[in-house]
């Protein structure tokens, strides 16, 4: 996988999709934060380059349980050939009245040393997906095949997840909170940027909590607060 330095992927990885979406509004993207997608077990980030599933409605005559054995079944295909490093995102219309996929395959990304999984619909097996320590983000459980509502088409073409568009490339970032997309021609600059404003939010719910006014904190209008940043800045070793 390109178009990820390895100093990117670290500052990433201490960044939350609050501050990310900030940092992305500034630059007029307004619709990066998959909607109805959540984290089945709290851990640190996600951080990858998007390699995506699409699915499309499934028909009965090519959805049956021996289409598994085709080797170019798009969604077989895609869990083996998914890059170490990567996201898997499946575009699953925000169905999830079938699973997206089941903990076999998610187990087979981690072995295969993906960064993620993230669908718009369901999973099946869920407490066995929980468990392992490749992240993984869905709407909520679904214990049917998705043979019954799916059909997989393509691999790793441009997809709609959480009503946002993901481009295969793009950089996929994911906390407690939720998922963000970002174009991978801006994330070098977004993740400087997000770092930044990390520390210096850091530094003002410590104010906060201290019994301080947003007044002139937040944002930083008092001309005291600047000095008092970067001693606070020195303190911390940040």
């Amino acid at each position: 996988m390109t178009g990820l330095s390895k100093q990117t992927q670290e500052k990433l990885m201490t960044v939350s999709t609050a501050t990310l979406t900030t940092v992305m509004f500034k630059r007029g993207l307004r619709n990066i934060f998959l909607q109805g997608v959540h984290r089945l077990r709290p851990g640190p980030n996600m951080v990858g380059i998007a390699y995506t599933l699409r699915y499309i409605p499934a028909r009965e005559d090519l959805d049956h349980i021996e289409s598994f054995a085709d080797r170019t079944n798009a969604q077989r295909k895609g869990v083996e050939e998914c890059p170490p490093g990567a996201v898997f995102v499946i575009d699953s219309r925000g169905d999830a009245s079938a699973a997206s996929a089941g903990c076999i395959l998610a187990a087979r990304l981690q072995a295969r040393g993906c960064n993620g999984i993230v669908t718009d619909g369901g999973f099946r097996d869920t407490p066995e997906i929980a468990e392992l320590k490749m992240p993984s983000y869905h709407s909520r459980p679904s214990a049917p095949t998705n043979l019954t509502k799916h059909h997989a088409v393509a691999v790793n073409d441009p997809i709609a997840c959480g009503g946002v568009s993901v481009f295969p490339g793009d950089i996929i970032v994911g906390d407690n909170e939720g998922v963000v997309c970002i174009p991978q021609h801006m994330a070098n600059e977004v993740s400087e940027e997000a770092s930044e404003m990390t520390v210096f939010e850091d530094f003002v719910l410590e104010m906060v909590r201290q019994g301080a006014s947003t007044f002139g904190l937040y944002p930083p209008t008092d001309p005291s607060i600047k000095d008092r940043f970067t001693a606070w800045r020195q303190a911390k070793g940040r």
